[in-house]
């Protein structure tokens, strides 16, 4: 074990191997995104794939980490900021980046160990989670919002996800459903600006990490199956969510044996 990694020893003795072995996939590198690609580099983590259509606008300077005034003068793109800020801590890194949606280039994915989901739309989520479970890849979701209500403090809501093949998904959890997806689409272009903070998204990250790295250091000894975190920003808790309780032990509608490459059938 180098020094670097000594004050982390209890993730176990092959705890540093693993992680710098470790590929994740990072779709999304925002305010979410980018706290996530910091904290993997600073724990150890080497291989990124990293995907982000979009160039950093000063409303992003608000919560997006390794950003500089700079980058929205030259408009620099979100994904060549999260290279610099992983390099940064991991000279050696191995970044592929993609300026551009996970959808047009998705074989990438497959090679990720993990994938970490910072993406805004339902439906996105739902893609991500087909092409993950396909592959048998275990996929981490984070997402934010805040609700205004009339004559009372708006409401900052959360939730870290983890679906994990052969578990319960997103479905079995109730954190997607069909009416919500068509809800979403039938209003899309009317959603106006996603209000988004940086300590928020920091929580919902660094949750999303300790996931990963339990995941793949089983330091803990406690982690299987799904994980559905729901974080209150107004008191600043995260607890498990009460559908968890609820949850099915083995997934209903993504079979094990329904993986790989999907097939098609002349009928």
């Amino acid at each position: 074990m180098t020094s670097r990694a000594s004050r982390q020893s209890f993730l176990g003795r092959d705890a540093e191997r693993v992680l710098r072995e470790l590929c994740v996939g990072i779709l999304g590198a925002g305010g979410g995104g980018s706290h996530i690609a910091q904290q993997l580099a600073h724990v150890g983590v080497r291989q990124f794939v990293i995907f982000d259509p979009d160039v950093i606008e000063e409303s992003n300077m608000n919560r997006l980490v390794g950003a500089v005034f700079d980058d929205v003068v030259a408009r620099r793109s979100k994904i060549d900021i999260a290279a610099r800020l992983i390099c940064g801590v991991q000279p050696n890194a191995n970044i592929v980046a993609r300026r551009c949606r996970w959808q047009d280039d998705a074989e990438l994915l497959r090679g990720c160990d993990i994938v970490f989901g910072c993406l805004d739309t339902l439906k996105d989520r739902a893609e991500l989670e087909v092409t993950c479970r396909r592959f048998l890849i275990p996929y981490i979701d984070i997402g934010l919002g805040v609700k205004s209500v009339i004559n009372e403090a708006p409401r900052m809501a959360g939730q870290v996800v983890m679906s994990v093949p052969g578990a319960a998904c997103f479905r079995c959890l109730g954190f997607i459903t069909e009416r919500e997806i068509a809800e979403e689409v039938a209003q899309y272009g009317d959603a106006g600006p996603r209000p988004q903070v940086i300590w928020a998204n920091a929580i919902l990250a660094a949750t999303a990490v300790g996931l990963a790295v339990d995941l793949v250091t089983d330091w803990t000894e406690s982690l299987r199956g799904p994980a559905y975190l729901a974080y209150d920003g107004n008191v600043g808790s995260v607890l498990p969510h009460p559908r968890l309780k609820f949850a099915p032990r083995e997934c209903v509608h993504f079979g094990l044996s329904d993986v790989g490459e999907p097939t098609f059938t002349a009928l």
